[in-house]
């Protein structure tokens, strides 16, 4: 039983400290809850189990949380959530010289488009 709350603690920890790092903003309840699951895992593991469980269970909680950072940098997500957007049309201003008529037959022209 005690195997089982380390490691859904540890799991339970990881996924909130990802929620909190790239779904939500700011430091909020999810990132302090994830930290305190985490501490949690680590604290229950090395009184209930055992040192070499308790040190197993920190090199874990360290690697855990890494790889799913890094499997969630690496995913397609974080495309999902960003703006992707390229103005490639270009806007010419009024300047002395130029007829007013041209740019506007030439705006009339790129609404077309």
């Amino acid at each position: 039983m005690n195997i089982a709350l380390v490691v859904i603690l540890l799991v339970f920890g990881v996924l909130l400290l990802v929620a909190e790092l790239f779904l939500l903003p700011g430091i909020g309840i999810a990132g302090i809850v994830g930290m305190l699951s985490l501490i949690a895992s680590v604290i229950v593991a090395y009184t209930m189990i055992g040192i070499t469980a308790g040190r197993i269970t920190l090199a874990a909680t360290i690697v855990l949380t890494a790889l799913a950072i890094i499997w969630f940098i690496r995913s397609k997500t974080l495309q999902k959530m960003s703006l992707d957007t390229t103005i490639d049309s270009t806007v010419e201003l009024a300047a002395p010289g130029k007829k007013i008529e041209n740019l506007q037959s030439k705006a009339e022209k790129m609404n077309k488009e």
